[in-house]
């Protein structure tokens, strides 16, 4: 058994959310709560917020014990970005890319 969650179209780039993905990667789910839970920066949170959604998915629909789950699977993967225009020297246009993310996470037990 497995549960799933994924928060897509997340307005924060793949490469900032992915240091934070590789520290709870395999670990039991307590531990990673407890990892992103003291880890600074806005990414945490967003990955955090997939875990225990992930968590709530296994626990109330699949009626997982959360005591025995683990990060079986965390990826994140680019969405599309959002080009925007600035304006730039000498009447050009300088672009500025808003790069989006999708997390999704994979919960099994042991």
């Amino acid at each position: 058994m497995e549960a799933k969650a994924i928060a897509k179209y997340v307005k924060m780039s793949p490469i900032k959310l992915q240091p934070v993905t590789d520290l709870v990667r395999g670990k039991d789910l307590n531990e990673a709560l407890n990892i992103l839970k003291f880890t600074p920066g806005k990414g945490s949170e967003i990955v955090e917020k997939v875990v225990k959604s992930a968590a709530a998915n296994a626990e109330n629909n699949f009626d997982m014990n959360p005591d025995n789950l683990y990060v079986a699977e965390i990826y994140v993967n680019q969405a599309p970005t959002m080009k925007r225009w600035r304006a730039g020297s000498q009447g050009r246009a300088s672009i500025i890319l808003k790069r989006g993310s999708h997390v999704g996470v994979t919960l099994k037990e042991k």
